[in-house]
């Protein structure tokens, strides 16, 4: 008998199996703030007050982007790599759920809001009547962590754990999480900016109650974008993820195409999520009728009168026949639905893959061995191709 032998893989083979488990989109994220930061140093280039975000020359001048260009600079190797190694497991799991260009828009659209509402929030207090604190239009902002704290919220809403660990040392209510460490990095850590953390957990939590849903674009937005042809050699990447193809748990908000009014929205979704921060009631209610029959408790059922003939069916029979031959002709047409959705999307992703390049023939039975994935019919052509 041979002894087993257990080799223990090194540092650097493990940091190449995380790093190849990570998404396209999060990679590119991370390789651009990090060559930024890299290409700062080597050319000494510290001059941060003209590309961070300054909410007085961001409103006076018009400088729309200081929104974009403060995610993406860092101001010392400390705050890039913190910033990165918490935004490569959050950007993977949201890219893992939602596809790659829907995370890509998302960061596009929190960068956006993170600006809007810190410029609010800076003007509100800085020339509020009653006690005005001046130096927050002045505070320069630079760094991708307003946006990492949008993110936090959005995957703890859509996880569904009911708790998070803080470090490892205790556990607090997820609705929570955010704000617990938005105090606790005020005061672990010098030189954080507050209000761009703060901004950043108001996007997530407007993200996540819907009230960007008119901001959103539909599934076709995200499908096309994926079937341009500049764009096949980004999208045949292992680490690129169709937006059809993700695993979703939880909700995602979306644009509807619905007639809803926007107060509908704020009365439906936003007051419901309101609600369930506020403890509730539990009550139970019984409908009675005049008209309903009350059964005999020793005798449970539905009999007929002594000395009928029971050759015609009572009014009441034949309603609920009428009922269920309803419902069954409704399950078939729901069935019918269903199918054609299906063919529709196993359609589209067949276009998207001959888009890609691949051969009709081939992409087709690659789909249908995928089950309609068309992440895995990737992996199985590309395996071909090899």
């Amino acid at each position: 008998m041979r002894p087993n032998i257990i080799t223990e893989a090194g540092i650097s083979t493990r940091l190449n199996q995380w790093w190849s488990s990570t998404p396209f989109i999060t990679s590119g994220v991370t390789i651009i703030c990090a060559a930024i930061y890299l290409a700062c140093l080597l050319i000494g280039y510290d001059s941060y007050s003209e590309i961070c975000f300054l909410p007085s020359a961001a409103a006076s001048h018009f400088q729309v982007y200081r929104f974009y260009t403060s995610v993406l600079f860092h101001g010392s190797l400390l705050h890039v790599l913190f910033n990165m190694l918490t935004f490569v497991p959050l950007g993977t799991e949201l890219e893992r759920i939602m596809g790659s260009v829907r995370l890509l828009f998302l960061m596009f659209l929190l960068a956006t809001t993170n600006a809007i509402f810190h410029l609010i929030v800076a003007f509100l207090v800085a020339y509020n009547p009653i006690y005005p604190v001046s130096y927050l239009v002045n505070e320069c902002s630079i760094g991708f962590s307003g946006v990492i704290f949008s993110m936090i919220v959005i995957e703890t809403s859509l996880s569904g754990v009911q708790y998070r660990s803080i470090f490892g040392l205790f556990n607090v209510p997820a609705k929570w999480y955010a704000w617990v460490l938005l105090i606790l990095f005020q005061f672990l850590a010098s030189n954080v900016s507050l209000l761009g953390h703060l901004s950043g957990i108001l996007s997530g939590f407007a993200y996540t109650y819907g009230l960007f849903n008119y901001l959103l674009p539909g599934p076709s937005f995200y499908s096309s974008i994926e079937g341009w042809s500049v764009l096949s050699v980004c999208v045949r990447r292992p680490g690129f993820i169709l937006c059809t193809g993700g695993t979703t748990y939880g909700q995602l908000p979306t644009h509807s195409n619905t007639s809803i009014a926007p107060s509908s929205l704020i009365n439906g979704n936003f007051l419901r999520n309101i609600s369930s921060w506020m403890p509730s009631r539990q009550s139970s209610t019984i409908q009675t009728s005049s008209t309903q029959e009350q059964e005999d408790p020793r005798f449970p059922g539905r009999g007929r009168t002594l000395a009928s003939t029971g050759t015609e069916p009572t009014a009441r029979e034949s309603s609920a026949n009428l009922h269920a031959r309803h419902a069954a002709l409704n399950t078939v047409r729901a069935d019918a639905t269903v199918i054609a959705d299906q063919t529709d999307t196993f359609d589209e992703d067949l276009k998207k893959l001959v888009g890609m390049g691949f051969e009709k023939t081939q992409a087709e039975v690659a789909l249908a061995a995928a089950d309609g994935d068309p992440n895995v019919a990737i992996e199985i052509l590309m395996s071909q191709q090899d």
